[in-house]
């Protein structure tokens, strides 16, 4: 076997603090914040002059993590379109299971959070929605209904 692990997932954004905040309000805690730069991350990227700040954030079973980086050279660079559809190509979603849908969906209405279509009940078995989050992000939120 060559995988261990999905390690983390990355997400590129203007905003760090802005990112941060809304991914606090999911549920997830800031694990630590440092800039990057130097010849092995321009190397890794294949960009020279690379410098970011990455800020790490960890799921409370600390088992998943999400990677926030924001670009201070180069400049961040938007793909089109901005606001991408579920049918877009290229990375979809980030799904989190949640324990209370209506009161995640609140909080993150309350720091940008735009619920995409609406809550869905999938066979008595899941609550889903999909919210779009930083840098048009979809994030979508699953919670488990009781048998």
């Amino acid at each position: 076997m060559t995988v261990q692990r999905l390690d983390h997932t990355s997400i590129v954004v203007r905003d760090l603090e802005s990112a941060i905040t809304f991914f606090t309000e999911l549920g997830l805690a800031l694990d630590g914040r440092v800039p990057i730069a130097g010849d092995w991350a321009d190397a890794v990227n294949g960009i020279v002059g690379l410098r970011v700040e990455i800020a790490m954030m960890r799921t409370p079973d600390g088992h998943g993590a999400l990677e926030l980086t924001r670009f201070d050279s180069p400049e961040p660079v938007v793909q089109q379109p901005d606001a991408a559809t579920p049918q877009a190509l290229g990375l979809r979603s980030i799904m989190f299971a949640v324990t209370d849908i209506d009161a995640t969906l609140e909080r993150l209405r309350a720091v940008g959070g735009e619920l995409i279509g609406e809550i869905a009940n999938y066979e008595g078995i899941y609550r889903l929605c999909y919210v779009r989050g930083p840098e048009q992000v979809i994030v979508a939120l699953a919670e488990e209904q009781p048998r």
